[in-house]
């Protein structure tokens, strides 16, 4: 999921295998729920006017919005993409937020979410057939200047015959902040490429796999202590979490953690927390939110949205440093992998902090 699908997500057998991560509540259910809610408060949504085809193998421009920055100045960026298919079988899909300086270069990062559509005929989406996808980007000038951002789709698959997917006009958008959030953190997970030849990703399953592990805490993420700002009475954070299953002959994970065939699937618990620490580093206050997922082989990778809002900052804690994190725990099933930087420039693992200075922006869903 970097310039190039093909160069982030593997093609596997006779299907695109993309990232999927189902909720506790089904996703498409959750994701559903907000394509047509008003924008956030303190915030500008762009919203696509005209259904547009992404044709297989084409990344496609969907929606920009241009803002001139100063130096440091940080944008939270939000997008959906509802996706709709002209044809049953499996097309793989990944949405994009990609933000770009005047020369034209990506910073800092691109934000990216995906999943298999899995046909025209699929009736396990709320509405059937439409599947939505969202990602987001906390993008922080580097310099002053105009920078452009846009939300992008992007289709591919190896079946035969002529087909492309649909961004549906109306719950497609695109959503900016209007103003500085001042020491909001961005975190990402390490490299993490689609095959992992290396096997540096991390893992949670049986076999050579962890039991369980912490994103962003000790997966080889720096752990960075946040300082919430001593005008923001509460704070709020989110994560977004995406997940591979690794069943026999995928060749998206490590060999050695190709453990069952197909059609397996695999069960996880995850739980993002934001501590509030104390004066000698330990927790003082935990807030958290949980869910059990399910990660189908046939949707195969996808992304689990996660969200605490409007945490009051406890004054007897002694300090204003808060921990983020995420626990994700293999319960049963296949292997599944912790996708994180593919091509040095997609983040497809990552959490945001704010500092809520004008009270909580809430952006749905807030937990799917």
């Amino acid at each position: 999921m970097a310039e190039s699908v093909r160069t982030t997500l593997a093609t596997v057998s006779t299907m695109v295998l993309v990232l999927v991560l189902l909720v506790s509540a089904p996703p498409e259910a959750a994701g559903a729920d907000s394509g047509g809610a008003e924008a956030a408060a303190g915030a500008t949504r762009l919203t696509l006017a005209t259904d547009t085809a992404i044709p297989r193998g084409a990344t496609v421009d969907l929606l920009r919005r241009t803002m001139t920055l100063t130096a440091g100045e940080k944008r939270h960026l939000r997008g959906r993409l509802e996706a709709t298919s002209t044809t049953t079988g499996i097309v793989g899909l990944t949405q994009r937020v990609r933000c770009l300086d005047a020369a034209g270069a990506t910073v800092p990062v691109v934000a990216a979410s995906a999943r298999n559509h899995e046909g025209s005929d699929t009736t396990t989406y709320a509405i059937p057939g439409h599947l939505p996808l969202y990602a987001d980007l906390l993008l922080t000038a580097p310099v002053a200047g105009l920078y452009t951002c846009l939300l992008q789709g992007s289709a591919y698959s190896t079946l035969p015959g002529t087909y492309h997917l649909t961004a549906v006009a109306g719950s497609t958008w695109l959503e900016t902040d209007d103003t500085d959030r001042p020491g909001a953190h961005w975190w990402q997970n390490p490299a993490c490429e689609s095959a992992d030849p290396d096997g540096s990703c991390t893992y949670v399953g049986s076999g050579p796999a962890r039991r369980d592990a912490w994103v962003f805490y000790d997966d080889g993420t720096p752990v960075h202590q946040w300082r919430a700002r001593p005008d923001a009475a509460t704070v709020s954070a989110r994560a977004n979490v995406e997940l591979t299953t690794c069943y026999r002959g995928t060749a998206s994970c490590a060999d050695a953690m190709e453990a069952y065939p197909r059609g397996k699937n695999a069960v996880v618990d995850t739980r993002l927390e934001f501590i509030q620490l104390d004066t000698t580093g330990h927790a003082c206050r935990t807030h958290s939110t949980s869910a059990r997922r399910t990660v189908t082989d046939d949707a195969h990778h996808a992304v689990g949205y996660s969200a605490l809002s409007g945490l009051p900052v406890d004054p007897g804690c002694g300090t204003r440093t808060f921990l983020l994190r995420v626990y994700v725990k293999h319960v049963s099933g296949q292997t599944v992998k912790i996708d994180g930087v593919q091509s040095g420039l997609t983040s497809l693992t990552n959490g945001i902090a704010f500092n809520d200075l004008a009270g909580p922006v809430s952006r749905a869903p807030a937990h799917t």
